[in-house]
């Protein structure tokens, strides 16, 4: 073999371990990226958040909350008002004696308590009697001429004093005016509220009965909504086998590839080595001789050449002389060691094939994958079937609930209000209807009178513009008194049912806001409802909702407001732990023990068979490692020949072209010629042979010191690989199975714990009945009461502002008429 085909050979080897490499770690990439995993125990992220369908509330109790209104302003000047007229608290010993013996409730007690209300309705009395009797005598004195007349005599201080009536006239006309203005709102407000607050009463009373009887069905929805974690459950049990497979395959293939690469290289080494002996021990016979036969013939050709260099006829031959004396054979390789005992020893190396060897341990281990879901088919199904009595056992949620027969008290009770409320809204309603009616046509008389005041006013003071002499007539002042003298009419005329009206809702909505609101708010309400006695045996709530006896209707709405289900408000016969039944360790315990007790030999890999092991031992022990190469290498340093057969040829060319004598020029020619030959034909050859044995040399010299220790490391290396695969292999399998098992539990945490919530606070939620009474407060009183009030006010100031509107009205009518005399 040439030294260009042992070069050729040896990158042969080399690229080929380089493109196995390569190919192993390509096919480790592909595997890696084709087995995600499913789930990472770290972070919580990792785990998909399941959606669940829209609740079960399609009956709801929406929560209403008071609307902040440009009336605000007013609404708070109404309650300080109010909180002025009556400052007493709750009427507790009144109203017990009036809930349970009304015969015996005093009049004093009841004047005692709504004093401020009586001294009100006093004011009003001696209004409604007054103002009347006012009017007419006001009548009486305009028919004698002794009222509304003229002025008698013009003095200076007349244009003053009417300029300030007009004025005070006016302000009094514009806080009418705006008074009547608040009066339609409001009132206009009322009626907008009062027909759906009435009709929200039994509407909300009416779902707090669906609610309740909806419960059953509300359970079992939720209940069955286990579908959504089940499938999700279900759909990552078809990937786990093939996950787990492919996760152990990504986390040992570096240290698998890397072990079947060294013993790649090992193997590589083997057969390297192989050749590169052979190689040295053909060389180095070859050498040994083909020196034996160059050394006679160079002998006999320094002979002649060193005769005819010493011939005399030779001219200037000396200076070569020395030269051709010193041909003579320089390295000797039958001196350097024999490779035949190395070669013995591994004789028959190698006995097996690494390189299926190599194949079949990379298929074995990339079949991880595909062995893992063949030894996992069976638990998987197993896990199936505990999913499937797992939906059983959640089932029970819904068969334990109790509430269904112990909501029947509450139905009842709702459905007996709702029936008892309906003729009580009713009047409430015509009662309504009848009070916007007589607002309206009162504030109507109300504007009416403003619009006689402001003509009259008008034409009054235009009728004086125009008169030259203010005892002259003048039409347009007369018609201004006129106007001005119909609104006083009108004023006397209707101030007693103005002043009714206010009185009449006065006393219903200051009552309502002082005696009912009021307590509602600081709850002073619940205390009395809770007190014992204060209600009467017919009307005790707590029996009646079949709340606990340790309860009472104000733990029951702050327990309610907080969120609690009705079943920790209501009087079970047996206590009822939703928290118990919604603990996640009951329902997966059998999921968890089969995946913490499975076990599968998913990474017994054979790398190394023992006939390799043995080769792989034999290579070490071959004395490969003893061979004295540094011997080769010294006598490479030595030509084939001492003296340069191509420089001593060059040098008797020369010699021959100075040469007289044609005989030594010829002989000189002939010997260079003979030198040429030589170096051609057996020098050359001989070189090429050493160029071939120091490669061979070079490797084993590198290869050699390291050799035992490379083998050594190999074998120790593979043996440690295929000891470890299977314990990591299931150490993998433990932590994969585990990050599986902790992601499928929070799948049932999640569903549990929708499952508490949604029961909480909506499907068997007690929140709707405290969310009712709190919209029966915002109804009753944030937007029937604070406008009610606000109407009898604003028509109160109405009502007392015609006082004055008459008194200045009257007295500006005599400075729209002629004066009698006039005084200079």
């Amino acid at each position: 073999a040439s030294p260009a085909g042992g070069s050729a050979l040896a990158g042969a080897m080399r690229a080929a371990r380089l493109l196995l490499l390569l190919l192993l770690l390509l096919a480790g990439a592909m595997l890696r990226g084709a087995g995600s995993q499913q789930c990472h125990p770290a972070g919580p992220g990792a785990v998909p958040v399941l959606r669940f369908t829209d609740r079960h509330a399609e009956i709801r109790v929406p929560a209403l909350h008071r609307v902040p209104s440009a009336l605000d302003p007013l609404y708070g000047l109404v309650r300080r008002c109010l909180d002025l007229i009556q400052q007493n608290p709750l009427p507790t010993e009144l109203l017990r004696t009036a809930l349970n013996d009304p015969g015996s409730v005093r009049t004093s007690q009841v004047v005692q308590y709504e004093l401020g209300y009586v001294v009100c309705a006093a004011v009003a009395l001696l209004f409604t009697v007054a103002v009347p009797v006012a009017g007419m005598c006001f009548c009486y004195c305009r028919s004698r001429r002794r009222c509304g007349g003229r002025l008698r005599a013009h003095r200076r201080s007349l244009g003053c004093r009417r300029r300030c009536l007009l004025a005070c006239l006016s302000f009094t006309s514009l806080v009418i005016l705006v008074s009547v203005t608040c009066a339609l709102v409001t009132s206009q407000r009322v009626k907008g509220q009062m027909e759906p607050g009435l009709g929200a009463v039994p509407s909300t009373l009416r779902t707090l009965r669906q609610h309740l009887a909806n419960v059953p069905q509300g359970v079992q929805m939720v209940v069955d909504k286990f579908e959504v974690p089940r499938k999700q459950i279900s759909s990552d049990l078809g990937g786990l086998s093939r996950s787990v497979g492919l996760s152990i395959h990504a986390q040992l293939q570096a240290v698998t590839y890397a072990a079947l690469a060294d013993l790649q290289d090992r193997a590589g080494d083997l057969q390297s080595s192989l050749h590169h002996l052979q190689i040295v021990h053909r060389t180095a016979r070859a050498l040994a001789a083909a020196r034996a036969e160059l050394e006679p013939a160079l002998r006999e050709r320094r002979r002649r050449v060193v005769a005819l260099l010493d011939d005399p006829r030779c001219t200037s031959c000396a200076s070569v002389l020395g030269r051709a004396q010193g041909l003579q054979l320089g390295a000797d390789y039958g001196k350097v060691p024999s490779v035949e005992k190395v070669l013995k020893a591994l004789a028959g190396l190698p006995r097996s094939d690494f390189a299926e060897m190599i194949r079949q341990g990379n298929g074995t281990f990339n079949s991880i994958p595909e062995l893992a879901v063949e030894r996992m088919a069976q638990v998987i199904q197993d896990l199936r079937a505990d999913l499937a009595r797992t939906a059983e056992k959640v089932q029970s949620i819904a068969d334990g609930f109790p509430l269904p027969d112990y909501t029947r008290p509450a139905s009842e009770a709702l459905a007996e209000a709702e029936q008892r409320s309906r003729p009580y809204l009713r009047e409430a309603e015509r009662f309504e209807r009848y009070r916007w009616i007589a607002g309206t046509v009162l504030c109507s008389i109300i504007l009416l009178i403003l619009a006689c005041n402001v003509t009259g006013m008008a034409l009054g003071a235009y009728g004086l513009s125009k008169r030259e002499d203010p005892s002259d007539y003048e039409c347009r002042g007369e018609a201004g008194a006129k106007f001005l003298l119909v609104g006083v009419g009108l004023a006397f005329l209707f101030s007693w049912l103005l002043i009714l009206l206010v009185f009449a809702t006065f006393l219903v909505g200051g009552n309502i806001q002082t005696l009912v609101c009021r307590n509602w708010v600081n709850q002073e309400i619940y205390k009395f409802i809770d007190t014992p006695g204060n209600l009467p045996p017919s009307m005790n709530l707590t029996r009646q909702l079949n709340l606990r006896r340790d309860s009472n209707l104000s733990s029951a709405y702050r327990e309610c407001k907080s969120g609690a289900g009705l079943w920790e408000v209501l009087q079970l016969d047996s206590s009822y732990d939703l928290d118990e039944h919604l603990r996640t360790p009951q329902y997966t315990a059998d999921f968890q023990k089969r995946l913490g007790d499975f076990t599968a030999d998913l990474g017994h890999v054979r790398l190394l068979r023992s006939e390799g092991r043995q080769d792989l031992e034999a290579f070490a022990r071959s004395g490969l490692d003893e061979v004295d190469y540094g011997r080769f290498q010294e006598e490479m340093k030595n030509p084939v020949v001492q003296t340069s057969l191509p420089g001593l040829a060059r040098n008797l060319e020369g010699l021959q072209k100075m040469q007289r004598n044609g005989t030594v020029a010829a002989r000189l020619a002939a010997e260079a010629r003979a030198l040429w030959h030589m170096q051609n034909s057996t020098v050359q050859s001989q070189e090429a042979l050493v160029a071939k044995l120091g490669e061979s040399v070079q490797f084993l010299s590198r290869l050699a010191p390291h050799l035992k220790e490379r083998v050594r490391r190999t074998l120790a290396n593979t043996a440690s690989v295929e000891a470890r695969l299977p314990l990591q292999a299931q150490q993998i399998l433990r932590q994969e199975l585990g990050c599986f098992t902790r992601k499928e539990l929070r799948y049932f945490t999640q569903y549990l714990n929708w499952v508490g919530q949604t029961l909480r606070e909506d499907v068997a939620s007690c929140q709707p009945l405290a969310t009712a009474l709190d919209n029966g407060r915002v109804i009753l009183c944030d937007r029937i009461a604070e406008p009610w009030n606000a109407f009898w006010f604003s028509l109160g100031c109405c009502t007392f502002f015609l006082i004055p509107s008459i008194i200045f009205a009257v007295r500006l009518t005599k400075h729209f008429r002629p004066i009698r005399n006039r005084l200079m």
